[in-house]
């Protein structure tokens, strides 16, 4: 063998030793049998994918209490996009466990028979929202890209994907997909003091300090859709509390015997909201099966 035909030799072997130890290139998921996914980096090789999730949330509308007026105003727009009728992205803003995140996979539940598809995006992965939508974009389905617990900080990089993602790019947005995003900051930035000294008139003040805050405002602002979630009061703590209970299996009876320790429950944890309601019904339905069990 001549000393090239050696080299492209061993450059073969080398080749099919590597192409051994990667894990095979992930097929195109089945947009018909998965109605949620996650996008996934790949932890050898390089590369992302979409990956099914087997087992979605079963939230449902009616199990989400106490927020009827953002859940009359996603679900209108969620049908007018799976009717492909225009629609808005969503932006879902205020206090924690009110139900945000369960809203948007409440969405999916009740729209999914009509062609509605879910795919979960991590903040650290934003920049890569141009070739999720790429991928998507010639499907019948009706995708919905879910960005949960969304906030930046000065210089991330993802900042400005999600900003192009939703108007700010040369191509037209696709008629398939949304963006649905959760944020405990209205404007998904931290908002300073030192945004508004900038107003001041020293020798080296900023010309025009109006724009360092808009700036800081207008990711929020290319979203069509504002939803605002606000802590419930004592009453309504106690109606989700009834709600999950009733969900469990206990009785009439039993739910009013458990308003005391709800309460108990809620004052430890410095919280009425949805999630802590849903956590103490775990709890203390799970303890009433036990000692059922145990009698």
């Amino acid at each position: 063998m001549t000393p090239l035909e050696q080299f492209l030799h061993r450059a073969e072997g080398l080749l099919a030793r590597v192409e051994a130890v990667l894990p095979p290139a992930p097929r195109e998921p089945d947009f018909k049998r998965a109605f949620a996914f996650r996008w996934r980096r790949r932890a050898t090789g390089g590369g992302c994918y979409l990956q099914p999730v087997l087992h979605a949330s079963t939230i449902r509308f009616e199990d989400l209490q106490h927020v009827e007026a953002q859940k009359a105003q996603i679900e209108q727009n969620t049908r007018q996009f799976v009717a492909r009728r225009p629609a808005n992205n969503v932006l879902l803003t205020g206090a924690r466990g009110t139900g945000k995140s369960s809203l948007i996979k409440a969405c999916l539940n009740g729209f999914a028979d009509q062609g509605l598809r879910l795919i979960e995006v991590d903040k650290a992965d934003l920049a890569d929202l141009p070739d999720i939508v790429d991928l998507v974009a010639a499907r019948p389905e009706r995708f919905v890209i879910f960005c949960d617990d969304l906030s930046f900080e000065e210089g991330e990089a993802g900042y400005k994907a999600l900003k192009v993602a939703l108007d700010g790019s040369i191509a037209t947005q696709s008629d398939n997909v949304l963006i649905y995003a959760t944020s405990n900051r209205r404007h998904l930035m931290p908002e300073k003091m030192s945004d508004n000294t900038g107003y001041g008139h020293g020798d080296d003040g900023e010309l025009h300090p109006g724009e360092a805050v808009e700036e800081k405002i207008s990711l929020s602002e290319r979203f069509g859709l504002w939803l605002s979630f606000y802590p419930f009061r004592q009453d309504d703590y106690l109606g989700i509390v009834a709600h999950w209970l009733a969900s469990f299996g206990c009785t009439p009876e039993q739910i009013e015997a458990a308003r005391g320790a709800a309460l108990q429950w809620a004052l430890a944890r410095g919280s009425r909201s949805g999630r802590v309601a849903w956590q103490f019904a775990k709890d203390y339905a799970g303890k009433l099966a036990d000692a059922a069990d145990r009698a």
